[in-house]
């Protein structure tokens, strides 16, 4: 295996070596990143052809309706074998999609692990095709981007580069998948926290192109989201479009508790079988009742964009109300549950991501609100539903994801045109300034930020979280105990060190405090003290310590430039592990400034 390995190994570095006679560094960069792009595509196929084929499995001969018995059970189903699949097979958790891929950038030097290309692509069908409420763009970019870091690694590129192909490949992944390349380089952008600079954006503008037409090799002009804009934007509709950005706004907030709610509770489940059974029942009984969360939703969102209302009106639990007022209630229903569904889902061990079921609670809100309004009278002439219903997409996705030009882009290339340009940026505008107030940071990137994990557009920030803290502690210091006296501390100490600090330990290795040489030295020549004066005695405090379970890179920075120290004890568990000093932490921060410079 090792042979293997090295021979892959030398057979990539004589690729690149060959490559570099003929082009420039920024030349195989787009080379690659249209390869890339074309992985990402293909990887977009497979994952939508899989769950289809899943779902006209079951869909056949098997549900003649929406409430028959075997609809019932699938979630439970599709949870069980992809727990059986991790357990058994992959040996491993899989993760959770964009998270995954973002805590790579960070802690693993935009390395993936070698499961990752292919875990999602079988886990992800399993779990919607069965049932689960989620969406298959996340495992789409996680797929993509675990192929591309295997093939950095072939190629033995810099940790720049393979940043930059991750970017490459969720644009990738969400071009094939949308058909709208330029919405897609955006969320790389905005997602991965990329350098808008022109050597990254003709990678990624590659990457996107390469993808799409990838996407329209295999599904020919069909998109997901299928609507006609029926009127021109106009400019007494502003109000509408401000109010609605604050209800989008609102209803991210709760998604956000409520996705975080429901995995901090499944988290205190001691046995992830008893997750999948909770989380199996809560969402066969959500199913029963409304089956149209089933999935992605992609069917229902369309058939409110044309206008249907019979997959509502259908349902026989709303038998009998006004069929206006029916309809808004249902898709407030919906709102709620497709929240609960996807939470359960993803947190009960399913596979897959929330781009989709935001897009369906986006229009479940705008159609809503829309009838609401019609129906009210309050305009002289009714708002477009169509409109609102987008507009609303837009507004949740820039709330949830903290991805407000992703989301306008998104649904400006969706509908073929930029009248709603305007409608657009109004409310995701606003539903994004009144969520990150609230919720500083998205539902990719909350569990990251708390941990300190996670890469931003703030370039100092990001080198800092990118450093890794164990590289820069120092050992080679000489330990003295606190049973010492002066006379040891001379002859065990400072006769044999070359440092100006010395860490004091106890029995157990628990860390007490430092002796400086500027305290002993008047006295360290007058062997008349050797027996009387002790380490206790001697010993000081550190200025502070650094705990290597508890502070991440921009907590050390902040300790040494509030204590003006030059050098701070490292501790793990208490126990003594080294020093980092100033010195070493700066010229690291500089290395790896050069080393994540594109």
């Amino acid at each position: 295996m090792s042979r293997k390995k090295l021979n892959l190994t030398s057979l990539g570095n004589k690729t690149m070596n060959w490559l570099r006679n003929f082009l420039t560094k920024q030349q195989i960069l787009i080379l690659l990143s249209a390869f890339v792009g074309l992985v990402s595509g293909l990887v977009a196929v497979t994952l939508k052809n899989l769950t289809y084929l899943i779902q006209s499995l079951l869909g056949g001969g098997y549900i003649s309706n929406y409430h028959n018995a075997y609809y019932f059970v699938f979630p439970l189903i599709g949870l069980t074998i992809v727990y059986l699949f991790s357990k058994f097979i992959l040996k491993k958790d899989i993760g959770q999609g964009i998270s995954t891929t973002l805590y790579s950038i960070s802690r693993r030097k935009g390395f993936m692990q070698k499961f990752q290309n292919y875990a999602s692509m079988i886990a992800a069908p399993i779990t919607l095709g069965f049932g689960g409420s989620a969406g298959l763009e996340a495992p789409t970019v996680v797929s993509s981007a675990a192929l591309s870091t295997s093939f950095s690694k072939y190629l033995n590129l810099t940790q720049a580069s393979r940043t930059l192909l991750i970017g490459c490949a969720a644009a990738g992944a969400m071009s094939s998948i949308f058909q709208a390349p330029i919405a897609a380089i955006i969320f790389a952008i905005e997602i991965f926290s990329l350098d808008l600079t022109l050597v990254s954006m003709i990678p990624l503008l590659v990457a996107s192109v390469s993808s799409i037409l990838t996407s329209y090799f295999f599904f020919g002009s069909d998109i997901i989201l299928h609507t006609q804009l029926e009127k021109a934007f106009s400019i007494g509709d502003v109000p509408f479009y401000l109010a609605l950005g604050i209800f989008t706004a609102l209803a991210s907030i709760i998604f956000t508790k409520v996705y975080m709610y429901t995995f901090k509770k499944f988290n205190t489940i001691d046995h992830k079988i008893n997750r999948i059974l909770i989380g199996g029942i809560v969402l066969s009984c959500i199913l029963f009742f409304i089956p149209q969360i089933y999935g992605e939703g992609y069917a229902t969102v369309n058939e409110l964009l044309a206008g249907n209302h019979d997959l509502i009106t259908n349902n026989r639990f709303l038998k009998g109300w006004d069929m206006t007022w029916m309809v808004i209630v249902f898709l407030l229903l919906l709102v709620i549950f497709k929240m609960i569904a996807t939470s359960v889902t993803i947190a009960a061990g399913g596979i897959g991501g929330i781009f989709a079921p935001v897009l369906f609670i986006g229009s479940m809100i705008g159609h809503s609100y829309a009838l609401v309004i019609n129906a009210l009278g309050i305009t002289k002439a009714p708002l477009s539903v169509s409109q609102f219903t987008l507009v609303g997409m837009a507004g949740l996705m820039a709330g949830v994801m903290h991805a407000p030009l992703t989301a306008i882009f998104l649904i400006a290339e969706i509908t073929s045109g930029y009248s709603l340009f305007i409608p657009l940026m109004i409310t995701a505008a606003i539903s994004y300034v009144i969520t990150s107030q609230f919720q500083p940071n998205s539902v990719y990137t909350l569990e990251l930020a708390e941990r300190g994990d996670l890469v931003t557009h703030n370039k100092d920030q990001a080198v800092l979280t990118l450093m890794d803290i164990e590289q820069v502690v120092e050992n080679n210091f000489e330990i003295l105990t606190d049973n010492m006296n002066l006379g040891q501390i001379v002859n065990e100490g400072v006769v044999k060190s070359n440092r100006n600090i010395f860490p004091v330990v106890d029995k157990n290795n628990i860390f007490k405090g430092i002796i400086l040489l500027d305290d002993i030295r008047t006295i360290m020549f007058d062997k008349s003290l050797y027996e009387e004066m002790t380490v206790t005695s001697l010993m000081q405090r550190a200025p502070d310590i650094i705990d290597l379970k508890e502070c991440r890179m921009n907590h050390i920075m902040k300790k040494f430039q509030d204590t003006d120290a030059w050098n701070l004890p490292v501790v793990r568990d208490g126990k003594y592990v080294g020093f980092i000093s100033k010195s070493k932490l700066l010229t690291a921060y500089r290395q790896k400034l050069i080393e994540v410079t594109v």
